[in-house]
């Protein structure tokens, strides 16, 4: 897919967050294959794989912990000029306000595919196990998932293809991450024509913030 994203472009750390079977990974795994397509340098961390090399538990502090772990490690990466593309539940709202503090261009994209339809799509038997009392602190059953107030990106999974929600990931990211962006608020179409909105901030810090005014949708690909 051609979606136009330059080739002079300062690097960010895209953090996708939402429940567990919202299309968190399969979205950011797709985006990555299109920015290495692109000889971009880019980074996937996986929070699920993280975790296999620091095993940690479920409690608040626990998940905090490794949150914060990921995100630091993104923000290096990020500063050496790669850009990243995370994909975690990461269920508590500080925990996120902190690793955006620690990144220069930070795209936080919220996965907000239904409950009812993360659960319809849990192979795995997950989300039965968890309201059955089988597994603990499961996030959206017996723990809080905190939806983000101000994402960069809303994408709710129940509507809209894969591809295009690529795409919308794509276009937003050039966005932020172009060189020689103006600090004013800008305009980019996305898949459906409809208008991202993009406000830059204090250039001089090197620091962009975006917000997407409408409220965009995807679905699994049959």
């Amino acid at each position: 897919m051609s979606t136009g994203v330059s080739e002079e472009r300062f690097p960010a750390v895209l953090w996708f967050t939402g429940l567990s079977g919202a299309g968190k990974s399969t979205i950011a795994s797709a985006v990555v294959r299109d920015l290495l397509a692109r000889g971009i340098p880019t980074e996937y961390l996986d929070g699920d794989a993280v975790r296999l090399l620091s095993p940690t538990g479920f409690s608040r502090a626990e998940r905090d912990a490794h949150v914060k772990r990921v995100g630091y490690l993104a923000s290096r990466l990020a500063y050496h000029g790669v850009t990243v593309v995370c994909a975690l539940i990461s269920p508590y709202a500080e925990a996120r306000r902190h690793v955006r503090s620690l990144c220069d261009r930070f795209m936080e994209i919220y996965v907000a595919t239904p409950l009812a339809e993360c659960e319809r799509r849990d192979v795995k038997g997950l989300y039965a196990r968890a309201r059955r009392g089988e597994i603990a602190h499961f996030t959206g059953i017996d723990d809080p998932y905190e939806a983000p107030e101000h994402p960069e990106l809303v994408i709710d999974t129940t509507a809209v293809s894969l591809d295009a929600a690529v795409r919308r990931v794509l276009t937003v990211t050039e966005a932020v991450t172009m060189v020689g962006a103006e600090p004013a608020l800008q305009s980019a179409a996305d898949c459906r024509g409809e208008t991202v909105a993009v406000r830059s901030a204090d250039r001089a810090e090197g620091r962009f913030s975006l917000r997407h005014r409408s409220r965009s949708t995807w679905a699994p690909a049959k």
